[in-house]
């Protein structure tokens, strides 16, 4: 019979002695080992998982997230921790402080973007800083309202700098930024991007997790490493990027997120009388994102796609991106229905031999899936996560108690794997990873 793992309450505790043990100060590492940064979307998601145990802490970590933001408006993918080393590429690969006008003084960070998820981590510090004393809920709103603006910048930069033709999908001009580096989504475009002469470089996630199958080719790497050569040519500034970049991809699920990552803060904004300007546009974008990924939809079956703006061509891969109209609304009755099954069925969570009925990255019948390579099949339980938490908001209540029960069934090793193999349920990547520590302490909580 197999070990039934940790009981809630001793998972709980582990999981959040490992957010401890990965606090930096005022930051924390995504990973003490392969991640020993503050990476933008986990720091979100750590915010989550920490607001039920200190809402202080949460507002602390959302500050040094913020406090890196750069002029333009751009939460950066990466802020570095002072005299930490182990990662590459590191602040002077990226040269930002050198070479961007926008980058902020005093910080050294990336100088690409990733999902917007952070909304969603204020309105969970919202919530549970309800069920503490008047102190509490005060350090909240006292943070809103310094942060308002900040947070309005930002999503005001995706929707301007990164739309800026109006269509309603966000480009991106790096697999990176999409935080699914890479996933089968991004094989043609990648393809299309041909290195230069780049500099020497030696990688630091293979000394971490030592198995070249879980991790991304020394090829795709150059390829990586040749894009940001682009924008550090581009000086990083946003209208020269444009036509600088080798790769520039719509991206469907990141519009999905901000989409709805628009909706929620419109919405925290409506409930504190925040400037009636800034909540009609979130209101606006969240509206035309969400046209926009709807427009890129099957008709029958509801699966979105990404758009190269390379080559003019549309990507329809089997992964979680197609699931997008999932995330933010949209699309019509028939084809939601269509989508769900897809996402509940054999293709995806309901697959025979999945380990724990969770959505893996990449659909286990394509050709494409992997099934310990990073973004090309695991499961990754903060997507488990984002899903349980969309579909309780879309008022799926059933569907959202069955992810979240799966979730917490997997993660109940305690290992707090950075991803999954979806069939053994083997963890893989990297160990003690904040957000799935993260994703568990809120499932709980």
């Amino acid at each position: 019979m197999a070990d039934p793992g940790f009981t809630p309450t001793q998972l709980s505790a582990r999981a959040a002695y490992l957010l401890r043990g990965n606090d930096l100060g005022t930051m924390t590492s995504a990973a003490p080992r392969l991640y020993p940064h503050m990476w933008s979307w986990d720091a979100a998601f750590v915010a989550v998982g920490l607001a039920p145990l200190s809402v202080e802490r949460a507002v602390v970590e959302l500050d040094t997230l913020l406090s890196a933001q750069w002029r333009n408006g751009m939460i950066p993918h990466i802020v570095f921790a002072e005299g930490v080393d182990g990662y590459f590429p590191g602040p002077d690969r990226w040269a930002c402080t050198d070479l961007a006008s926008a980058a902020p003084p005093g910080v050294r960070t990336s100088g690409i973007t990733q999902p917007p998820v952070h909304a969603i981590a204020v309105q969970r510090i919202l919530d549970h800083s309800r069920r503490h004393g008047r102190s509490t809920r005060a350090v909240a709103e006292e943070f809103l309202d310094r942060r308002w603006t900040d947070l309005v910048r930002w999503h005001r930069w995706l929707a301007e700098s990164r739309d800026p033709t109006g269509v309603g999908r966000i480009t991106l001009y790096h697999g990176w930024e999409s935080g699914m580096d890479n996933s089968p989504r991004w094989d043609a475009a990648y393809s299309n991007v041909v290195p230069g002469p780049v500099p020497p470089y030696r990688r630091a996630d293979t000394d971490v997790v030592a198995d070249p199958s879980q991790r991304p080719s020394n090829a795709e790497y150059d390829r990586y490493l040749w894009l940001l050569e682009e924008m550090k040519q581009a000086r990083y500034d946003d209208a020269g990027l444009v036509s600088a970049m080798s790769f520039a991809v719509e991206d469907v699920f990141v519009s999905a997120v901000f989409s709805l990552a628009c909706d929620v803060l419109a919405t925290i904004g409506e409930e504190h009388a925040a400037p009636k300007s800034d909540v009609r546009d979130l209101h606006e974008w969240s509206a035309r994102f969400r046209n926009g990924v709807v427009a890129t939809t099957d008709p029958r079956t509801g699966a979105a796609r990404d758009h190269d703006l390379r080559t003019g061509r549309w990507i329809g891969t089997e992964t979680l991106a197609m699931f997008a109209p999932l995330l933010c609304g949209g699309l019509g009755r028939d084809a939601e229905r269509a989508l769900l099954r897809t996402f509940e069925g054999p293709r995806f969570s309901g697959h025979p031999d999945l380990r724990f009925a969770v959505p893996p990255s990449t659909s286990p019948v394509s050709g494409d899936f992997r099934s310990r390579e990073y973004w090309r099949g695991p499961v990754w339980p903060v997507m488990t996560w984002l899903f349980s938490w969309a579909f309780a908001r879309r008022g799926w209540a059933e569907r959202s108690r069955h992810l979240r029960a799966e979730g917490l069934r997997q993660a109940s090793d305690g290992s707090f794997a950075e991803y999954y193999e979806p069939f053994t349920g083997e963890p893989l990547g990297s160990m003690q990873q904040s957000w799935t520590a993260a994703a568990v302490l809120d499932w709980l909580g």
